[in-house]
């Protein structure tokens, strides 16, 4: 047998590029879309935006954008270079582009895709912080930004970015999705992880209309604090799989309740710190 022969003329196989090439495409320029902007606005740093920097501390976008930059180009080149050694695989699942489903289907789709990454997300990130040969050597390297903007969504090891990858595209295998349903999701999974970095816990964010994306907060608090809020879009897993909400980020969410802004809230934090160490 002619293992080669797997991959004869892969590159002039418009499913090729349709399918892994396309997907892969779609993703990144979702991600930037959202995340340049962004990451203008932390390097610029306005002061009528501080009273909502969840972190009230110096954004690292200086130090950090070129590095950001670089791993973004370097972990799509290897993750392409991976789609082409799995397509002998990907080319017999389920995605079609053949017709649409109705309307209620995508989103029921959609629906599940978000539920199952999620899941499969907060046990994958939580077994990272768990095992210390993966914390070390290979989620250690998106930890290094503990106030992020942002582009620095995907500034991760090139093993990290790939898992992430493959978590994503799970969902659309198991239900043979159509692949405009499969982009649509991509864009949606690339816009929840540009926007969980930017550092801004801005009311009028339109990302906020995501029905059951939280905002930046949640996954702030894991970069600041660095255990717990180990999921992505979806917060009531850190509740019900072992308690693992970091209690800052629950007093924030009170805080806001309350109406505080970040600022408030973290001058708050601030007097309740002082306080406890003068007792």
């Amino acid at each position: 047998m002619n293992v080669f022969g797997l991959w004869d003329g892969f590159y002039n196989d418009p499913w090729f590029w349709q399918f892994p090439m396309a997907t892969l495409a779609i993703s990144m320029a979702a991600f930037l879309l959202v995340a340049t902007p962004w990451t203008i606005v932390a390097w610029l740093d306005p002061v009528s935006l501080r009273k909502y920097k969840i972190q009230q501390k110096p954004f690292e976008v200086k130090k950090f954008l070129l590095p950001s930059l670089g791993r973004i180009l370097v972990n799509n080149i290897i993750l392409a270079s991976l789609l082409v050694l799995s397509w002998p695989l990907l080319k017999h699942t389920g995605v079609h582009n053949n017709e649409l489903p109705a309307w209620y289907v995508i989103l029921a789709q959609l629906v599940f895709f978000v539920l199952l990454d999620d899941f499969l997300y907060y046990w994958m990130h939580r077994y990272m912080h768990e095992n210390k040969w993966l914390l070390r050597n290979v989620h250690s390297v998106h930890h290094r930004i503990r106030n992020t903007c942002g582009i620095n969504g995907n500034y991760m090891h090139w093993l990290e970015y790939t898992l992430t990858a493959t978590l994503t595209l799970i969902g659309p295998i198991l239900l043979g999705a159509h692949i405009y349903v499969v982009w649509l999701w991509v864009i949606i999974r690339q816009i929840e992880g540009a926007d969980g970095h930017i550092g801004y816990d801005i009311p009028w964010n339109p990302v906020h209309l995501l029905p059951v994306y939280e905002g930046p907060v949640y996954h702030d608090f894991h970069h600041a604090k660095f255990k717990g809020n180990y999921a992505g879009f979806l917060p009531y897993l850190d509740k019900y799989m072992g308690k693992t909400h970091i209690p800052a980020y629950l007093r924030y969410l009170q805080g806001k309740k309350k109406g505080l802004t970040a600022v408030e809230i973290e001058q708050q934090e601030s007097v309740k710190k002082t306080a406890g160490k003068a007792r």
